[in-house]
């Protein structure tokens, strides 16, 4: 297998078993035993646990931020054709998505900050698509957006779809 096709079934096994156990029960032994390799060659690809989790997020946060930015809809149609979008990335890729949107309540400070650049940057996109779509108060929608997000997230997590904005109201 190619070096880069490894490290992505590193990063997808490791998508896999952090939202299974979370970060603080999750090990790169088990990441290793899963993939079927040892646990010094994931270390040859990520340095540390952490670095391993950052990778994950960042994936994740290039996904939803580009997702975002290929979405095309008139304005008044634009954040429901987005919010559709990333509830269907929410069926897709449902445990990159949930680990990402979640990852604020990690406490170690070097994932906290990429939590931080990550949610700053998706905000940024949607701020500037909806500058371009001229919507108005576009930081006020992008935040309110974002709001909207956590609440499709909390709804697949708890299995509540009527929580979610973007399902069928009856």
């Amino acid at each position: 297998m190619a070096k880069e096709d490894r490290k992505q079934q590193i990063l997808e096994t490791a998508i896999n078993v952090f939202a299974e156990q979370g970060y603080y029960k999750t090990t790169t032994a088990q990441i290793a035993q899963v993939v079927g390799i040892t646990q010094p060659y994931v270390f040859h690809f990520f340095k540390t646990k952490e670095d391993l989790f950052i990778a994950v997020l960042q994936q994740s946060v290039q996904r939803i931020a580009g997702l975002f930015k290929e979405v095309e809809a008139p304005a008044e149609q634009l954040m429901d054709q987005m919010g559709a979008a990333f509830y269907d990335l929410l069926d897709t890729h449902r445990d990159e998505t949930l680990l990402s949107m979640q990852a604020f309540t990690t406490a170690e400070p070097i994932i906290r900050q990429k939590v931080q650049e990550g949610f700053a940057h998706i905000h940024q996109v949607v701020k500037e698509k909806f500058e371009r779509a001229k919507i108005p108060q576009p930081g006020f929608q992008a935040s309110s957006f974002i709001g909207l997000g956590m609440t499709a997230v909390m709804s697949k997590v708890l299995e509540l779809p009527e929580l979610s904005p973007y399902c069928e109201q009856d």
